[in-house]
């Protein structure tokens, strides 16, 4: 009972900043749809591409968490300040790849055909965000170590604030006024790099005043790339990182994909993922908590202690995942009044939500499993997992069903709904596999 209270305190924690993170979604959503429909269906289109990007080389970043966590528990603090300057190297190259692909997103533009109506707005979006990626992945190794040292209340607390900006923000930058003329869904850019890099600042002054940092000897001279330790974070972050790769485009390249279908099928779309990604916000806090303290009895010598703790964890995310799969059921004809006005969006939204409520049953166990999998070093299984199910049978079932089919195409080649009935049962298929694949990696290391 000790161990699962810690457990829930921090996940508590961490969850409290993750909804406050992606309130910055459901922010910018209702602002651009409250906007125009255009705006949103650009909005869908430009954060698939943001999310992609952004989301993958976060996965590198926080896949350190593990081995963070351990060294906690060995007592090793000073170890994790050289680490943790040895990973801005790690973060500095991922962050000039990301940008590249942000500030220059016209081949993926075309590739995806982007009707030639929305590239404008989608690239000046991704212009704008693709600025503010260094200060999003230097918040985000930030954010990695405090989880891993099992202090994660100041990253929620500057979590939290950040939302308290970003809103009116969204909304002045968004509609304009006060000397501001409105720049649609580009406003929403605005306000998420001005927000990115005041919660990054404010980050390295709390490194270098609070207590809890001090033991780790942080402020050190940096030292030389040490290559045989940026390998290893390499060999554990890469896969990691291909991995959510994999997982966040099978969902967010749906979004470029539908964008064809025209503004109510992408704001529908929009709508459904946003609510996908929020719900997604319980099993990645229980994720981050449960592997962090999993990794810490790990690095204390206790195997025993730490198998027990992640079956706790898969159990209690099957649990979180129907309570709330339930609850977008029974919701889901209210739910799309919150976004939007148009009836045309709120009817097929109502109708995307039955889906979305597998797709997350599936994913809040596949999410934790993930997890734990890092914390014995197991990444490569996974990815492959990932590429062949949620790539070839989730994204490419629902482009087939969409596109590609004569049965179904007729009808469902202007509607989303192939799209998430593909990634709903890929996922499911994810899950079970996740499940075997975690009991046989702890049998094998009793």
């Amino acid at each position: 009972m000790r161990e699962l209270a810690t457990i829930a305190r921090h996940a508590g924690t961490v969850l409290a900043g993750q909804l406050a993170v992606m309130a910055f979604g459901v922010t910018d959503t209702i602002v651009a749809g409250r906007f125009s429909s255009d705006a949103l269906a650009a909005l869908s289109v430009a954060s698939a591409v943001f999310v992609s990007v952004y989301v993958s080389l976060m996965g590198v970043l926080q896949a350190l968490l593990p081995i963070w966590a351990e060294q906690h528990g060995k007592g090793e603090t000073t170890a994790i300040g050289a680490s943790f300057r040895q990973s801005l190297y790690l973060a500095f190259g991922f962050t000039a790849l990301g940008m590249l692909v942000l500030v220059f997103p016209d081949t993926l533009l075309a590739w995806t055909e982007v009707p030639e109506s929305m590239q404008a707005d989608v690239r000046a979006y991704l212009m704008i965000v693709g600025w503010a990626l260094p200060s999003a992945m230097f918040f985000r190794l930030y954010t990695t170590l405090n989880q891993a040292l099992g202090h994660p209340q100041l990253v929620t607390w500057l979590q939290v604030g950040a939302l308290v900006l970003k809103v009116p923000l969204s909304i002045w930058f968004t509609f304009g006024g006060w000397g501001i003329e409105a720049q649609g869904a580009a406003g929403c850019a605005w306000a998420t790099l001005l927000v990115d890099y005041a919660i990054a600042i404010l980050a390295v002054i709390l490194m270098r005043r609070q207590k809890l940092y001090v033991p780790l000897q942080l402020w050190q001279r940096m030292e030389a790339p040490d290559w045989r330790r940026l390998g290893a974070f390499l060999r554990l972050g890469v896969p990691a990182g291909l991995s959510i790769l994999v997982e966040v485009t099978s969902f967010t390249l749906v979004a470029l994909f539908v964008a064809r279908q025209g503004a109510l099928a992408a704001a529908s779309h929009q709508i459904a993922a946003n609510l996908a990604a929020v719900c997604y916000m319980v099993p990645l806090s229980l994720g981050i908590a449960i592997s962090a303290r999993v990794s810490w009895w790990r690095g204390a010598g206790n195997e025993a202690q730490a198998q027990a703790l992640a079956w706790l964890g898969v159990k209690i995310a099957l649990v979180s995942g129907l309570v709330l799969s339930g609850s977008l059921l029974v919701a889901r004809h209210a739910i799309p009044h919150v976004y939007t006005a148009d009836p045309g969006v709120i009817a097929l939204t109502s109708a995307l939500l039955l889906w979305v409520a597998l797709y997350h049953a599936a994913d809040s166990i596949q999410c934790v499993c993930i997890f734990l999998l890092r914390c014995w070093r197991v990444t490569v299984a996974p990815l492959v997992v990932y590429c062949s199910l949620l790539w070839g049978g989730g994204l490419g079932g629902g482009y087939w069903l969409a596109y590609k089919n004569e049965a179904t195409s007729a009808y469902w080649s202007t509607n989303p709904t192939p799209f998430w009935i593909g990634s709903a049962i890929a996922l499911a298929l994810v899950a079970i596999l996740f499940v075997f694949l975690l009991r046989k990696v702890l049998q094998a290391h009793k």
